[in-house]
């Protein structure tokens, strides 16, 4: 999902292939069974609990147990299969007929209808309703009538609603993977209530998922509980999962081994040292490969510091990735060596060049080059996501390497970080994270340097970037798409906006009290598959 992430370990973690081997982690062989409460480490939202308004993982933790799609993503493998979607057909990847299963039913007892998608995906899109996944529906014919921030029409041609339970869409061009994404949040149904007062509604939404909401104490907890009637194939064991909000990942830890916390989703630098992790939580931890970017953005229409592509290139090339994974992560990351992660169909190994590469003589050679840099770099982090040690580090080594002095700088929390973000209010580099919100490299490149995408906080606007993504969607074959990702991901290269810098892995613990943990695909704990002792 969509989305920056607050854990240094997990970041936006997408899990894709077996456990780390090596780790002595279980995922736990008992039965359990249904019933009691799961207690989730979790953060504070930066918005309101709105599908079309959540691009983080702070909501999206939430909203993920809270919403059903038309799509539903393998907890394995993350192979799409229907949900509230009888079918979804098309003969000429343009046209799609969408057809509901009858009977699926909100948690405020209504029916899931097709116009309950049909007028969300509108109201996603309208511009001057400022939602953040707005960018998703660029596809659907009629998005740009909408999506201005003054327009008046408030409905995409591109969708139709053909009785209760068809609806159609038309895109502007072929978009060969449409119904892959259809299983990210932003494409959940609305009931009829949500329009009456969207705001209102944040605080206290109504869903289709196995999991309705109960209530949301800020800065405390967000509390969810089984839905009785849940329509789905895909329920959940507990009756009550609680979300406990915290500020630090180390407290949360904390509050892990004295069993004050069920399910954490990332294992803090602190505990990665020696594998200290590993002792605290013996046969109660996991391991497991994930589709995480890690990177460093930079807007330098905010910072013309860094307008010249040789300073971000000296910088990148400034950071020692393999000396700071092994002494700060103890090994677990890979050093990036491009903008798409290696478990996704399409990825390009060394899509980066040498600029992903530590060295410091040509980075001093680029930054001369480029005009130098004056006065001090920050880069910002979220306070509460276990950022401080690795930015630190990142800092000392460009300050070593090429004499600039670099400074990490946190913000409170996450949510105020992302409203800096969005604000262009922060000058120099801040960290990023990226896992996919469905299985394509298209979701690597779409959702971030997109205009106007929800997540392009880096002021990236390419025409020809654009103009390569929509060819790529048109394509006639994955494989003849995947060729015109790589081309668009070789643009990013050119610019260089943002820094990769690793390749994440999942990385959770759990107490005592709790059985059959995994990870979903996205790189969280499948929390509908977990049982209490």
């Amino acid at each position: 999902m969509t989305v920056a992430s607050i854990s240094a370990v997990a970041l936006l973690a997408t899990a894709c292939g077996s456990d780390g081997g090596d780790s002595g982690s279980d995922s736990g062989s008992g039965e359990g069974q249904s019933g009691g409460e799961i207690i989730m480490g979790g953060c504070n939202p930066e918005n309101p609990l709105i599908a079309g308004n959540t691009a983080e993982t702070c909501g999206g933790d939430v909203l993920d147990i809270l919403t059903a799609k038309l799509v539903k993503y393998d907890s394995e493998t993350a192979e799409p299969s229907n949900d509230i979607a009888e079918s979804i057909e098309t003969e000429d990847n343009q046209n799609f007929t969408v057809k509901l299963k009858k009977g699926y039913k909100f948690h405020d007892g209504t029916e899931v209808k097709a116009k309950n998608f049909v007028d969300a995906w509108n109201y996603t899109a309208h511009g001057p309703n400022g939602q953040q996944g707005a960018y998703f529906f660029e596809p659907i014919e009629g998005y740009d009538e909408v999506s201005a921030e003054d327009s008046e029409t408030e409905e995409m041609s591109g969708l139709k609603v053909e009785d209760d339970y068809t609806f159609t869409i038309k895109t502007t061009d072929k978009v060969s993977n449409l119904p892959l994404r259809l299983g990210y949040t932003a494409f959940a149904p609305q009931p009829d209530s949500f329009f009456e007062d969207p705001e209102g509604f944040g605080k206290n939404p109504v869903a289709a998922g196995p999991y309705k909401f109960v209530s949301w104490d800020e800065n405390k907890a967000i509390v969810t509980e089984k839905f009785e009637d849940y329509s789905g194939e895909f329920g959940g064991n507990a009756d009550k999962i609680t979300f406990q909000i915290f500020q630090d990942q180390d407290a949360e830890y904390t509050a892990l081994l004295a069993g004050q916390v069920d399910i954490i989703r990332a294992i803090p630098a602190s505990a990665l040292v020696n594998d200290q992790f590993k002792t605290d939580l013996p046969d109660r931890n996991l391991e497991k490969p994930n589709s995480t970017l890690q990177m460093l953005g930079l807007n330098y229409n905010v910072d013309p510091k860094l307008e010249d592509v040789k300073v971000r290139q000296a910088i990148s090339m400034a950071i020692d990735r393999p000396t700071i994974i092994k002494e700060i992560f103890n090994g677990a990351f890979t050093p990036a060596t491009g903008w798409v992660s290696p478990v996704v169909e399409g990825y390009k190994e060394g899509a980066c060049g040498e600029y992903c590469t530590y060295d410091p003589e040509k980075a001093k050679q680029l930054l001369e080059e480029g005009g130098g840099y004056d006065g001090k770099l920050e880069l910002h982090y979220n306070g509460d996501g276990g950022h401080k040690e690795w930015t630190e580090a990142v800092c000392n080594s460009i300050k070593n390497a090429i004499d600039i002095d670099c400074v990490a700088t946190p913000s409170v929390d996450f949510k105020t970080f992302l409203t800096k973000l969005g604000n262009e209010e922060l000058k120099g580099l801040f960290r990023m994270g990226w896992v996919m919100d469905y299985p394509s490299i298209e979701n690597y490149l779409a959702p971030i340097y997109g205009k106007n995408a929800g997540s392009n906080y880096y002021g990236y606007d390419s025409e020809e970037f654009a103009k390569k993504m929509d060819e790529a969607a048109a394509a006639e074959s994955p494989e003849e798409a995947n060729t015109l990702y790589q081309e668009a991901e070789g643009l990013i290269a050119e610019e260089f906006t943002t820094i990769p810098t690793w390749y994440g892995k999942t990385m959770i613990g759990w107490s005592e009290k709790v059985d059959n943990v995994t990870a979903t695909p996205f790189g969280v704990p499948d929390l509908r598959a977990v049982t209490i002792k």
